[in-house]
This record gives C-alpha cells, structure tokens and sequence, in this order.
C-alpha cells in the first residue's frame, strides 16, 4: 500500500464462483508472493457447493474474516462469475468499509465496488487470482497496472480510442459490469454519482442485450448525470443473420444520439487478459485528443 515500510498482506476470498481448476490455485498464490506479497488464503476447495466456491455463509465468513484481519490490507476476489448476489443482504458492508482494507476484483464483484462507493470508500476494479494469476504465462501488463495502482495515490491508463471528439472532463470514477449494474439499480443496493466519468464492460451480452441494459441504465435516469462513459471490452457474442447489419457499432451509434453524454471506447478493462487496474471512487480526469485518451485517478485506498 502506498507509503507502507512493510510487507503488504493480501488475502482471497472466494465470494462468488469456484475455480475451473483447483490444481493451479498454489500456481496464483506463489505469484502474488512473487510480486512481495504476504499472501492469506481463505478459500477451501473442500468447502465448494455446487458452481460456488462455498455455501453462503460460508463466503459470507471468509470475507468478514479477511475484513478483520490485522495482517490484511488487501483483500482480492478469487473468481467472478456468479454469486454476490447471494450475498448482498449478508455481508456486513458497514464492517468491510470501516476496515480499512481495499477490495480488488471485477465482473461479480463491481457489487462490492458498489457497495464501498457509497460509504465513500475506494476499490479497485482489477485483478482476480482466477484466471490473472494462475495463467502459465501471465500477463504483465496486468500484473503491474494492479502493482502500480496499489504502490501510489495516482494511477494513469492511457489507450487508443476510435472516438473522434476531443474530451477533458473530471469526476468521481466509477462503474464496472454492466450487467451487475442494471442488476441492482433502483435497489438498495445502488449507488448514486453525480457528474461522474462511468466505466462499463460485460462479455457474452448481444449488441441488442448491451443496448438494453444501457436504455435501462439512461430510463434510470443515470447517464444523463455523468461527464462522460468510457466503454471497455465488450465481446464473447455472436451475431445472427437475421441483425441484417445491426452490430456493436449500429447499437453503439444508436445509443449516442439518444443520450447527451460523451461515450468514449477502447478502455482496456473488461473479460480480456491484458487489463488495466481502475481506482473505483477515485478523483479522475479523462482527457480524449485525436485518437488517444488518459484517464488519471487520484486517490487514497
């Protein structure tokens, strides 16, 4: 953690879906010690139920515990896939923002970042164990956005984007899947971000399905009330014959002339392995000037 002499704690949890491979698990823990980490592992391939990497309670247990341990200052989701759903109503969330630990993790988890955004709490949108660790041949640039993101209290991203305007723009950054996002809109479970800069991604989701949850998300009322929308990856879907032409590029210009709010893509955030790690509650700025953009985060986890 930014300004700590000692060697940083970090603990996995298993809040969602179990490993597809239980066999590389040691592989994703000796490389986090490798990176300097002081590596506390809480999942328990004997504790899995059914595609959960535990019962409820059980993952329920493992994350207040991490929460609490005094060793910890990290605590980073296993897998994505499903389950925090489940546990919304569960966990403690009043406990994990008070603890002062920062939650890591993507997909599944943008709940948790949800959740710490509205205590006024940072997160990172980055790394899981599964599949960024455990890989044969990791992939680097992966694992030193996570790196730096976690040694400083400012992060940069820069990419390519095919957005053809130029942006400068600030806010509070915040966002994540897509999916998980309509999912708890209008919930408890929401929370709200005014002049915001909202990044999304999703896999496996149609044009069509993509087109729909962000008409929810601007019926909501939501879009019209950031800065700017920065898209990520989103991929893993198959078009059919009878889209006749509509594909991720007609929905995405649809969705442009219907809200008033820039829409940025290229964002290297998303189900792909090269990802970069993004500080969810940070102070950003986002600066787009002739086919490159910045995102810059400023922040204290």
């Amino acid at each position: 953690m930014p300004g700590s002499s000692t060697q940083t704690g970090i603990a996995i949890i298993a809040p969602s879906g179990a490993p597809l491979d239980d066999s590389l698990i040691e592989r994703g823990l000796q490389r986090l010690a490798g990176q300097g980490f002081k590596v506390h592992s809480y999942y328990d391939a004997d504790a899995k139920f059914q595609r959960f990497g535990a019962m409820d309670a059980e993952r329920v247990r493992q994350t207040h515990e991490a929460a609490q341990n005094p060793d910890v200052q990290i605590v980073m989701a296993l897998r994505g896939s499903y389950g925090m759903s489940r546990l919304m109503p569960l966990l403690d969330f009043d406990l994990l923002a008070n603890s002062g630990k920062c939650f890591v993790g993507y997909s599944d988890f943008t709940l948790v970042h949800l959740a710490m955004l509205a205590r006024g709490r940072t997160s990172i949108a980055g790394p899981m164990l599964c599949d960024d660790y455990i890989r044969e041949q990791p992939v680097e640039y992966t694992l030193q956005q996570f790196q730096a993101c976690v040694s400083n209290t400012m992060h940069t991203v820069e990419f390519e984007t095919a957005t053809e305007q130029d942006l400068h723009v600030d806010g509070k950054l915040w966002g994540g899947n897509l999916a998980m996002l309509t999912h708890v809109v209008g919930t408890p479970y929401w929370a709200e971000v005014e002049g915001g800069i909202l990044f999304l991604e999703d896999i496996g989701e149609h044009p069509y399905r993509i087109e729909r949850m962000l008409l929810q998300l601007h019926f909501a009322g939501v879009l019209s009330k950031q800065k700017a929308i920065v898209l990520g990856n989103f991929s893993a879907y198959k078009l059919a014959v009878h889209d006749n032409g509509y594909d991720f590029n007609a929905m995405l210009a649809y969705i442009r002339s219907v809200i008033n709010v820039p829409v940025i893509t290229g964002l290297p955030f998303g189900h792909i392995s090269t990802r970069a790690s993004l500080v969810v509650g940070s102070e950003a700025q986002l600066d787009v000037e002739v086919g490159r953009a910045s995102l810059v985060m400023n922040y204290n986890l």
